[in-house]
């Protein structure tokens, strides 16, 4: 695997990197819009174990593995069979130059026959980063035809600073927002206003964490048309998951 040049002296990662697959579904249509990419260990470990093993040294090296991986798998699962998109999590603290560090994906969407603007790339707000920084990786991603995301929103340390100072395609609401939304006045008031902003901005928005029937009709009632969420299935290790039957019926009919 080809490496940057700021970031060739990084260790490699200590062990194989897998992938689980979970749907974002259109709730207008009941089909999936896109596949979220996540990361498990070679016996399938959760994401906590294998991001445990993440260091300054391997950073680099884990990054780029997650992202090859998420491609070739999810093509060999059937992707090109679809229309649904591919969303995979990147660290931004990993990409020492946008288009450098992007070569190792471009290749592996050439091999595998994946057209590049099929591709979402997500970085979570948790992270502590450089706005100008990201800002750069997004222009650049932007102009090879990726589009960018920030996950779990709502949650992580700069809100709506890095909203106005970035401007992704897609927003991903944190799951803490939409847990219980159904019987909490609050979490609506809150998804309400952040529904407006991201219309007013042009952002598509996600809602992750549903789980159940009433935090759906909130969620559609807020006016949010794609969601993710153990509602509709669970993730599933190298394949790309079927939404459930009963949730697809609640779907077309939301």
């Amino acid at each position: 695997m080809a490496k940057c040049q700021g970031c060739r002296d990084g260790a490699a990662f200590p062990f194989q990197i897998r992938t689980a697959f979970q749907p974002i579904v259109d709730i207008q249509t009941g089909k999936v819009h896109a596949y979220e990419a996540l990361v498990r260990g070679p016996n399938g470990e959760g994401a906590a174990v294998v991001l445990d093993r993440v260091t300054e040294t391997n950073r680099y090296a884990f990054d780029q593995a997650c992202r090859v991986s998420a491609i070739r798998t999810a093509v060999a699962a059937g992707l090109l069979e679809t229309d649904a998109r591919l969303s995979i999590n990147f660290l931004p603290n990993a990409v020492y130059s946008p288009l450098a560090c992007i070569q190792a994906t471009l290749q592996a969407a050439r091999e595998t026959g994946l057209d590049p603007a099929r591709i979402t790339f997500e970085f979570t707000e948790n992270e502590r980063l450089d706005t100008r920084h990201v800002r750069s990786i997004i222009e650049a991603y932007r102009t090879m035809g990726f589009q960018t995301a920030i996950d779990d929103f709502g949650a992580g340390h700069s809100g709506l600073g890095l909203l106005a100072n970035l401007q992704p395609d897609v927003i991903k609401l944190d799951m803490e927002l939409v847990r219980g939304l159904d019987e909490s006045l609050p979490r609506r008031i809150i998804v309400a206003a952040i529904v407006r902003l991201a219309k007013e901005l042009g952002i598509k928005l996600v809602a992750e964490g549903v789980e159940t029937r009433a935090e759906l009709e909130a969620i559609r009632s807020a006016g949010i048309r794609y969601v993710q969420g153990f509602l509709f299935a669970k993730p599933e290790l190298d394949v790309l998951p079927t939404i459930a039957a009963g949730a697809f019926a609640i779907a077309k009919a939301a």
